[in-house]
C-alpha cells in the first residue's frame, strides 16, 4: 500500500491539529510561524491547514491558533475515530481492510486515525521503538511526514497469511 503526498499532508494536519488542541502537560504544543529546522518539514502541513481556515496566524504572538473550523474538525475525526474503533475493534484485520474497500473508505485513515484517537502517536520516538524501526528519527516533525511512516503503518494492514 503506498501513501499520497496529499495522504501524507493529510493524516500530518490531523496530528498537528491535535498537539496544538492538547495542553502543554499532555504534550501539546504551540507553532511558531517561523519554523526552526526540526518543523520545517510542517511548513505544506501548516499552510495547508491555514486554507482549510483550521488554523490562522496570530500575528502578535507569531504563532499559529487554531480556529473554530479547526476545533470542529478535530471533534469530527474523534467521532470518525470512535466509530471506527466501535464498529471495527473485534474484526480480523483482513476482513476489516476488506470491508472498509467495499465501502470505498481508506484503509489507512481508518488505521491512522485509530492510532491517533488512542495515542499511539503521541510519542513518535516511543512509537518507533516499538516497531523496531531503524534508524530512530527524533525529530518527530520529519518522521510524521515521512513516507517511512506510512509505509510501516501500513504494514498492520497486510493479510498475515
Amino acid at each position: 500500500m503506498s501513501v499520497t503526498h496529499d495522504q501524507i499532508l493529510n493524516y500530518a494536519g490531523i496530528h498537528v491539529l491535535k498537539k496544538m488542541d492538547l495542553k502543554p502537560a499532555d504534550g501539546g504544543i504551540q507553532m511558531p510561524v517561523i519554523l526552526d529546522a526540526a518543523l520545517a518539514p510542517l511548513e505544506d502541513v501548516l499552510e495547508r491547514l491555514v486554507l482549510q481556515g483550521r488554523l490562522e496566524i496570530d500575528r502578535k504572538r507569531q504563532r499559529y491558533a487554531l480556529t473554530k473550523a479547526g476545533l470542529q474538525y478535530i471533534g469530527a475525526l474523534i467521532d470518525e475515530a470512535e466509530a471506527v474503533i466501535d464498529e471495527f475493534d473485534e474484526w480480523e484485520t483482513a476482513d476489516m481492510v476488506a470491508e472498509l474497500r467495499a465501502r470505498n473508505l481508506d484503509p489507512l485513515r481508518a488505521r491512522f486515525l485509530w492510532g491517533w484517537y488512542q495515542g499511539e502517536f503521541d510519542d513518535l520516538v516511543q512509537f518507533q521503538e516499538r516497531r523496531g524501526i531503524e534508524p530512530v528519527e527524533y525529530a518527530w516533525a520529519h518522521f510524521i511526514t515521512s513516507p517511512a511512516f506510512y509505509a510501516n503503518l501500513a504494514l498492520d494492514l497486510e493479510d498475515p497469511n
